[in-house]
């Protein structure tokens, strides 16, 4: 009869743990889908705005599902020209801001994961040191300027093209991936240490550069900040720039397309499809590296 009771005893606690795991994981589902839907159900409404007839949307009837369904507004975008020739313009621009960056983080990230490298932490104390702190706008400003910079595409590019986060989970991930054993084989076969960055480094950390070229290429593709300072000539304004300035400004600065692209849709429809424009390519590449971005914040939020 104890036996029985010990049993029916057991089986209830096992019960009431597989309930309260359960109510848990319930929890942490409803929160994660009420934090998917904050980030989903914004997009979702500029994007039927932007194939919703005028008159629906002005009429403030339009939420998460088109009405009266119409692709004028990005026939506007179209035949404008101004906002196709800034999104060529902006994609070649991140392009080579990715190259650049990821070719100076990665001679900055192999020689400091090199554990015999005399002056190591000094290095690494000077990189990380302009992490948190900066002098400031003005004298940047000033600093471009006497360089040549401003009103180049260069001064989008090299100012940024270095980040000591980067550059601290790239040595991360070298230090903890790649054993010293590969280092000293490699030396003993005669390699240089350009040779060893190039045909052992590199092939082992592919995802790590995955990584962080997705990093480099997304905060460049929503950056405007440094163009409304440093660039004034228009075929020059990246693409956010223009979009800030359509969407925020109502004055002599803000971008409005032609009178024969413009007619046929309201400003507010149109807005809403040069935003849909401006997203499309980063949504577009985001879901086949996603895992990578997943990855890349573990390495730096559990050995950064």
């Amino acid at each position: 009869m104890a036996a029985n009771e010990k049993n029916v005893v057991r089986k209830d606690n096992i019960w009431h743990g597989i309930n309260r795991v359960r109510f848990a994981d319930f929890v942490i589902a409803f929160v994660i889908l009420l934090l998917s839907l904050t980030c989903i159900l914004p997009f979702i409404h500029v994007a039927a705005k932007s194939i919703s007839s005028d008159t629906a949307v002005m009429s403030k009837k339009v939420y998460l599902w088109p009405i009266d369904v119409t692709f004028q507004a990005y026939v506007s975008i179209f035949k404008d020209g101004q906002l196709t020739y800034s999104m060529g313009y902006t994609i070649i621009m991140t392009l080579l801001f990715t190259i650049v960056g990821m070719v100076v983080t990665t001679l900055a990230a192999f020689p400091l994961a090199i554990k015999n490298l005399k002056g190591r932490s000094f290095f690494a104390f000077i990189l990380m040191f302009t992490m948190y702190f900066s002098a400031g706008l003005i004298p940047e400003y000033l600093l471009y300027k006497d360089l040549g910079l401003l009103n180049t595409m260069w001064v989008l590019v090299l100012p940024l093209a270095f980040s000591p986060y980067n550059m601290l989970i790239m040595r991360s991930f070298i230090s903890s991936t790649i054993p010293d054993s590969l280092y000293e084989a490699a030396h003993l076969d005669g390699a240089s240490h350009f040779q060893v960055l190039g045909k052992v480094v590199i092939p082992l950390s592919k995802p790590i550069i995955a990584t962080l070229s997705l990093f480099y290429a997304v905060g460049r593709w929503n950056a405007y900040a440094d163009a409304k300072y440093y660039i004034t000539t228009k075929s020059l304004q990246p693409l956010q720039y223009l979009l800030s300035n359509m969407v925020l400004n109502s004055g002599a600065d803000a971008v409005s397309l032609s009178e024969a692209a413009a007619a046929t849709s309201t400003p507010e429809v149109l807005q809403s499809a040069v935003v849909m424009f401006a997203t499309l390519p980063i949504i577009m590449v985001y879901p086949f590296v996603q895992k990578y971005f997943v990855k890349g914040a573990m390495i730096g939020a559990v050995k950064g």
